[in-house]
């Protein structure tokens, strides 16, 4: 399948040698929602920026949809629609006026049918003649997504969109992102929200100090490095781990009333069997079981430290 967008060597440094982006190589598959997490300064916005033409690279080359983002500049940008970070936007213009004069940039003829259903589909038509001056962080937010919709683009950015966001407004802006993704349009996606990636996207691309560290599946990404516990809560506390069970990864919390066990689910041996029955013969009785799966959160963390 021929990727839709496809960075290849990309380095991008500043004045005094600081390097943004050091030879990161990507490909992004149409109709797919990616989601690129990384710590603050990790390169992502820039990344971005470069992709969406507002920055130059120092090296390296980028094709939008088999169009090069520095010779074919026009091209690639129609193809593209960006929610920057920032809430910038003209304050006394009001909704209509500011989506409208968006997609006249992009050359695009006058549709107030497709603007419509932009605006409805953000809960923001009631909205639509008022100066965004007055409006709410969040609506304005929205704005900046109707603007970047108002072109039809095939390809969206969405860098730290949901960035001061209420839950309910950002529970729209997904439901939202997931029609677009239905409709066949490319999300690519920066967030502090972790959970939000892991629910929503397709695919986890993770960047730190300007490189790319893994791209993978995110369901093959949670299953592999992802583990289980099993937390036993138990019927008197234990003053500490018996040595009979020091071979399971188990930890005491709770005061001695909870024993944790951390296992690899993808394993062909869990050690749950053997840890019950070294329970029984060791007369550790417990009244309940509880299960979790390590989070995407703590995946992200774990691969940041090791690479620290």
């Amino acid at each position: 399948m021929q990727p839709v967008i496809s960075i290849d060597n990309l380095s991008k440094s500043y004045a005094g040698g600081f390097e943004a982006l050091k030879s990161v190589s990507l490909e992004i598959q149409k109709g797919e929602i990616f989601a690129l997490l990384g710590p603050n300064g990790a390169g992502k916005t820039t990344l971005i920026n470069i992709v969406c033409g507002i920055a130059n690279p120092t090296s390296g080359s980028v094709v939008v949809d088999g169009h090069d983002i520095i010779r074919e500049y026009r091209a690639t940008r129609s193809l593209i629609g960006l929610v920057p970070q920032e809430l910038v936007t003209e304050t006394f213009e009001s909704v209509w006026a500011t989506i409208s004069f968006s997609r006249g940039l992009f050359g695009k003829p006058a549709d107030p049918g497709h603007l419509e259903r932009v605006l409805k589909s953000l809960s923001l038509w009631d909205k639509k003649d008022n100066k965004i001056m007055t409006l709410s962080g969040g609506m304005k937010r929205r704005v900046l997504i109707a603007k970047a919709l108002s072109h039809e683009p095939q390809i969206l950015f969405l860098d730290e969109p949901t960035a001061g966001v209420d839950v309910e407004l950002r529970q729209d802006m997904w439901r939202v992102v997931r029609s677009l993704r239905d409709a066949g349009v490319t999300i690519i996606l920066t967030t502090h929200y972790i959970e939000e990636a892991e629910q929503i996207a397709d695919r986890i691309g993770i960047i730190n100090h300007g490189e790319i560290i893994l791209v993978q599946d995110k369901d093959r990404l949670m299953r592999e490095l992802g583990s289980k516990q099993m937390v036993l809560e138990l019927q008197e506390p234990l003053a500490s781990i018996p040595s009979a069970l020091g071979a399971y990864d188990l930890e005491l919390t709770r005061n001695g009333l909870e024993l944790t066990y951390t296992y690899d689910s993808q394993a062909e041996h869990t050690g749950i069997t053997a840890l019950l029955g070294d329970l029984r013969r060791s007369e550790i009785r417990f009244h309940d079981v509880k299960t979790s799966q390590t989070s995407l959160e703590d995946i992200f963390v774990e691969l940041v430290k090791k690479i620290r």
